[in-house]
């Protein structure tokens, strides 16, 4: 063999053998992302939520077709996912980019694409006063700082936690389920109240409430009243034996009486 012969195999050699290393290399470092339980968040660490207890999660929201859901700290997608395969719009807000992606491929696989989609933002920095349900599996403190724009949201609003709660604002709902779930097993609901602080005109009558998130107390005319309830932009109490219920519309109250006296009732804010 020649020795120009010789260099030139050894020099093909070398090449295929540089490619191969390259082609390995690259193929390592191209390994799909796989998140891991108590990986480190902007915020909170990531630990999935149970699928069972997604399930409870949108169930007592009661999430319909004609919701937009807003899961913020969407991790893998899964509760963006389950609202998606209900007919909801739904959108995931995290800040791990991995993770958006990771959970866009998960929508392309269970065939949600056009009703799911994924969003790298911070959860302070979001806009999410459209959803008519809002779901986080966040720690308490983190609610918290959100529970100010939480409030402001549309009242009706359904807003549901996996395990934390938000201090003395008691959800409406809670459930924990059972089965093969052993941690991170309940579900959080509250609905967001109207505003009627303050004093209203009903009929002849002042009606001056005091609220405490969905909870409500008061007078009418010098009488008290008794069992007052928000549960969204519905208000229910009672005065003497009558029992009133109505619906808030902003500065404006309607409804009807029962019991003791019967008919229709309504009141303007002052």
């Amino acid at each position: 063999m020649s020795a120009r012969r010789a260099t030139g195999l050894l020099v093909v050699t070398a090449f295929v053998s540089m490619a191969w290393v390259a082609a390995h290399a690259q193929a390592t470092t191209t390994k799909p992302f796989e998140p891991t339980v108590g990986q480190a968040g902007k915020d909170v660490v990531w630990v999935p939520t149970p699928q069972a207890l997604v399930e409870k999660m949108l169930d007592l929201a009661k999430v319909t077709p004609q919701d937009f859901v807003m899961d913020l700290g969407s991790g893998d997608g899964r509760t963006v996912i389950t609202a998606a395969k209900r007919g909801a719009q739904a959108q995931g807000i995290e800040y791990n980019p991995d993770m958006v992606e990771l959970s866009k491929k998960n929508a392309a696989a269970a065939g949600v694409t056009g009703k799911a989609n994924f969003v790298k933002a911070d959860l302070f920095e979001t806009d999410f006063s459209k959803a008519q349900v809002v779901t986080m599996f966040l720690l308490p403190s983190i609610n918290m700082r959100l529970r100010p724009q939480i409030l402001k949201m549309r009242p009706g609003t359904r807003v549901v936690s996996n395990t934390f709660t938000m201090e003395d604002w008691e959800p409406d709902t809670s459930e924990t389920i059972g089965g093969d779930c052993t941690s991170w097993c309940t579900a959080h609901l509250w609905i967001v109240p109207a505003q009627v602080q303050g004093t209203w005109q009903a009929g002849q009558n002042a009606l001056t409430l005091t609220q405490k998130f969905q909870k409500i107390d008061g007078t009418l005319g010098s009488t008290a009243i008794t069992g007052g309830k928000l549960r969204g932009d519905e208000i229910t109490f009672s005065v003497g034996g009558t029992k009133y219920a109505g619906k808030v519309n902003g500065n404006s109250i309607s409804g009807t009486m029962s019991g003791g006296s019967s008919g229709s009732w309504s009141a303007t804010k002052k």
